[in-house]
């Protein structure tokens, strides 16, 4: 490594000897601040000159340097970095050194002529440059020297590199970055659409805002356990699972990155699959910046973001951030949700590199909840909407399920437990976080990394299907026709226990209405379907207060020939949970938007009720779910990762992260006699069902396990590189009603070929992955108290695209696929082997995913225009192929429009078309699922739909 003074000496010397030395008029500004560049193709000496003067920073290069030389058009709204970068992306100059105010270029040696990386993961366009190091030193351990390597000036992976020296052209794992202005032309509806952006990875984003699900190559739906989500660095959550519950972008956010496999499982707990980080916005320590978004969509959602940095004093920077969000959800909804984010960071950096940050995070939040509806499925096979109830727009959620009050255990403290479907899923955290750097030597530097989440998340979902499935959804004429009946043997009851009884009727909770089953006319008209229903009310609660750190020692060094990076770390984690999912109980429902729950009554021959079946619709009460459980885990990790560079083209990375995991849970026990439910509880059922007693049964265990993997990169020539990658890495599962659960391990094998021009890029990737003993649970539909627990192994083979190509200075096509076998075997159910699901594809898993979004960038910096098709493969609802969901096509196109040099308009048309998909079928209901009368359950995207927002940034 050359010592960071060289930059300096450098500096100095170019200074001396400039031909184009540029101060801009204008005060020194931060790297990332956005201009609107119009400059033409021309001489690089003139060329420079006017970037420096319209990105307000000093550019240095010697004449020499400059001389017979040219620089490319740019033209538009970009920050400092991503301007200088295309500026001289086609020419032999690179960049030295860049400290946000004075940026040194020099020639590259030995690059041919249009090199350059021009997009991250060749489909996302780069947005970093060597940034600068606290003092306004450029940092040699990240940046480069000038004999770092030809590529220096292409982007620079952070998450899944711990040298800082991979670039995207010759790293050796499968790595994606994607831009702030990437995410802003994805506009997504929640933080699970963002990872869209990362090729291989299937979203459900169905859900609402949060609770959605996400897989990574191959793995089955809802399988997000495998893939970590951090925020700088730093799991949200160490089971890597419901991180979407404590993190929703904000102006904060500067980009994303993510790795997929290889060094994921090293560097991160639990990101065997993928690691996806979102990096936020460096501090700004020359002068205050800012943001204010106001935000507003078709669905009458309504947003308004901040952000704000400045410094304080000297080397002393903060950073204030938050939301403030009113929603109803994209589909129709009688309930308003608010939430809140508040976010502060205070940032001390020292004139030796180092810096040390304190940061706070509060969120309260309200989100929808989006599960499954019915569907209707015709003789050929075609899917539609159940007449009254539209696929795109309804929920079954309304009114009716605002607040209703549950039996439970008085063990759990109280006697009635409430559902509320206007909370939704009531999230509040509080996140602690310490961040530093201390450089020990010029070689050597300490770094570390710790957080602490206290938060709790209140459940109110509705699952309609869950449990009874499709035997539950019948006509309400045959809910009231004893032995045709779904609740025949309820029937049986009430013609026991109350007399008089002659036939029996539907009574509307809300409304009072009463329906005789005499009266099949009006039966048969309701809502347009004549259908009723089962659905769970479930209601959980989860607390969870997770510690997590990451420390340790970076050593670079150089000789003869090669450059080596090695890190040895060591990770720390105490997560304990108190989950409660108690008094979760079925309700009958109408088939309808804004839907109404009936009570089953008996009448007499004139039509007067003479007794009441049910409670406020609720058939029994704690047959769903997994009831209550506290858990605890204790987790230390300790890893290296090196990271060597031979002759600048050949890349060696390997590492390794052995965890040592003990694992304890407290299971709650059940009371031997079902206690009674309340006195005055209407309706037949008369205990409050599996009833918690008020002790625990603990169980406990120790697991270890190894992660390790290792790569090759060479740079075949200036344009292309090979790779190969082998990983293994492994899961933990923690504990909960089913006790402890050893580490499921995943082994990755993956090769490719990437190829980069000042025209074409791209990255085309093999890959086999083999997962043993996946562990999840689903409710056993012939017996819906009981949480059946699966053990299954899945092996994939596929293979990966993501390319860009820019055929015209103003249009950027970007694409990325895959395209994936998936198959299941050795699938057991409570240690019993399935032998019919052998070689079956796994439930919710596509085989084709692509995506092509062409972007126009508009003359004289007003902004760009895009488009986006998105086309997901044939996907099976279920383990066991019964249910086939087609493949579909989602169309979006959007804008952002550059106003003035500080006013930003964006609009964002989602699902162009109003085409019709499915992302699951009904999880809850069990490994095989059907089509029964003509219909089955399952969860549907949302229809058209924009999304506008104005931003003023300083």
């Amino acid at each position: 490594m050359r010592s960071v003074r060289r930059f300096h000496v450098q500096s100095a010397l170019l200074a001396s000897v400039a031909a184009v030395s540029v101060i801009a008029s204008a005060p020194a500004l931060a790297q990332d601040q956005i201009h609107t560049f119009n400059i033409p193709a021309q001489d690089a000496g003139k060329g420079i000159l006017t970037f420096a003067q319209q990105a307000g920073i000093q550019v240095l290069a010697s004449g020499a340097t400059t001389q017979g030389r040219k620089v490319s058009e740019v033209r538009g709204r970009y920050t400092v970095q991503e301007g200088l970068r295309r500026l001289i992306g086609a020419s032999d100059l690179r960049v030295v050194s860049f400290d946000g105010r004075t940026a040194v270029l020099a020639e590259r040696k030995g690059a041919p002529t249009a090199t350059g990386l021009t997009s991250a993961s060749y489909g996302q366009p780069a947005s970093a440059l060597p940034t600068a190091a606290p003092g306004g030193t450029a940092q040699a351990d990240t940046q480069g020297s000038e004999d770092a390597s030809d590529d220096s000036f292409k982007e620079i992976i952070v998450t899944g590199s711990t040298s800082g020296r991979r670039t995207l052209f010759n790293s050796s794992s499968n790595v994606t970055l994607a831009s702030k202005e990437d995410l802003q032309r994805k506009a997504p509806r929640s933080m699970a659409e963002s990872l869209e952006l990362v090729p291989g990875i299937f979203v459900e984003a169905t859900a609402g805002p949060a609770s959605n699900n996400y897989s990574v190559r191959g793995l089955r739906g809802g399988a997000q356990t495998f893939i970590t989500i951090e925020q700088d660095g730093m799991p949200i959550l160490y089971g890597g699972g419901g991180a979407d519950f404590y993190f929703q972008q904000d102006l904060s956010v500067e980009r994303m990155e993510a790795v997929a496999g290889g060094t994921s499982g090293i560097l991160a707990p639990n990101g065997a699959g993928a690691t996806i980080n979102f990096v936020s916005k460096k501090l700004s320590y020359d002068k205050p910046t800012g943001a204010i978004r106001a935000t507003g969509t078709t669905y009458d959602d309504y947003r308004v973001d901040g952000y704000f940095s400045a410094p304080l004093a000297d080397n002393l920077a903060f950073a204030a951030t938050g939301y403030f969000w009113s929603q109803k959800g994209q589909r129709k909804s009688p309930f308003r949700y608010d939430s809140f984010q508040i976010k502060g960071a205070l940032e001390k950096r020292f004139d030796d590199g180092g810096f040390v940050r304190v940061s706070y995070q509060r969120r309260d939040e309200t989100d929808p909840y989006y599960a499954d509806m019915p569907f209707a499925v015709d003789s050929s096979g075609k899917i539609s909407s159940v007449p009254g109830l539209d696929m795109k727009y309804d929920n079954i959620l309304g009114s009716a399920f605002q607040y209703v009050g549950v039996p439970v255990s008085s063990a759990t403290g109280r006697t009635i437990r409430p559902f509320r479907g206007d909370n939704g899923i009531h999230t509040t955290s509080n996140t602690f976080r310490l961040d530093f750097e201390k450089p020990l030597s010029e070689d050597l530097k300490l770094f570390g990394r710790a957080r602490y989440l206290d938060g709790k998340y209140d459940f109110n979902g509705i699952f309609p299907g869950s449990g009874a499935g499709t035997s539950g959804l019948a006509s309400a004429a045959d809910y009231l026709t004893p032995g045709v009946s779904p609740v025949s043997s309820l029937l049986a009851a009430g013609q026991a226990a109350f007399a008089g009884t002659t036939q029996f009727g539907i009574r509307d909770v809300q409304t009072g209405q009463v329906i005789s089953a005499a009266d099949t006319a009006t039966l048969n008209a309701l809502n347009g379907n004549g259908l009723l229903q089962q659905t769970v009310l479930n209601h959980q609660t989860l607390s969870t207060k997770d510690f997590g750190s990451d420390f340790g020692l970076k050593w670079n060094a150089s000789g003869n020939g090669f450059e080596n990076s090695l890190t040895l770390g060591g990770m720390y984690y105490n997560v304990r949970r108190r989950n409660n999912q108690s008094a979760v109980t079925s309700v009958i429902n109408d088939v309808t938007n804004n839907s109404h729950i009936y009570d089953l009554v008996a009448l007499d021959a004139g039509g007067n009720v003479v007794g009441q079946l049910t409670n406020n619709g609720m058939l029994s009460y704690g047959d769903w779910g997994q009831g209550i459980f506290n858990d605890k885990v204790t987790s230390a990790s300790a890893y290296f990762n090196d990271e060597l560079v031979i002759n600048d083209k050949l890349h060696i990375d390997f590492g390794a992260r052995y965890e040592h995991q003990h694992v304890g849970v407290n299971i709650g026990n059940t009371a031997a006699v079902n206690e009674a439910v309340p006195a005055g509880t209407p309706g037949l059922a008369q205990t409050v069902g599996s009833t918690f007693d008020g002790t625990y049964t603990h169980s406990s265990a120790t697991y270890h396990d190894w992660a390790y993997t290792a790569g090759i990169n060479y740079e075949l020539t200036g344009n292309v590189s090979l790779y190969v990658r082998g990983a293994k890495g492994f899961q933990t599962n923690g504990g909960d009603t089913g006790g402890t659960h050893k580490p499921t391990d995943l082994t990755l094998y993956e090769g490719g070929v990437r190829f980069r021009s000042g025209m074409f890029n791209a990255s085309l990737v093999g890959f086999r992955t083999v997962f043993k003993n996946q562990s999840y649970q689903f409710i056993d539909p012939s017996d819906p108290t009981e949480a059946a627990n699966a053990l299954a192994n899945n092996k994939t083979n596929g293979i990966q695209l993501d390319a860009e190509i820019r055929p015209l200075p103003f249009l950027a096509i970007t694409a990325t696929g895959v395209y994936q076998d998936p198959k299941l075997s050795n699938l057991r159910f409570d240690g019993v082997v399935q032998t019919q699901y052998e070689g079956n594809t796994p439930e919710r898993t596509p085989k084709k995913l692509l995506t092509i979004t062409p972007a126009f960038t508009l003359p004289g910096g007003l902004g760009e225009i895009y488009g986006r098709w998105k086309y997901i493969g044939k996907i099976y609802a279920d383990s066991g192929n019964g249910v086939a969901l087609p493949s579909y096509n989602v169309f979006s196109i959007g804008a952002n429009l550059n106003v003035t040099d500080k006013v930003n308009v964006s609009v964002s048309v989602d699902n162009l078309t109003n085409a019709k998909g499915f992302t699951e079928g009904n999880p809850r209901q069990g490994q095989t699922q059907t089509i029964v009368n003509g219909y089955f359950y399952g969860r549907a995207i949302a229809g058209r739909n924009a999304l506008a927002s104005v931003t003023y940034a300083f």
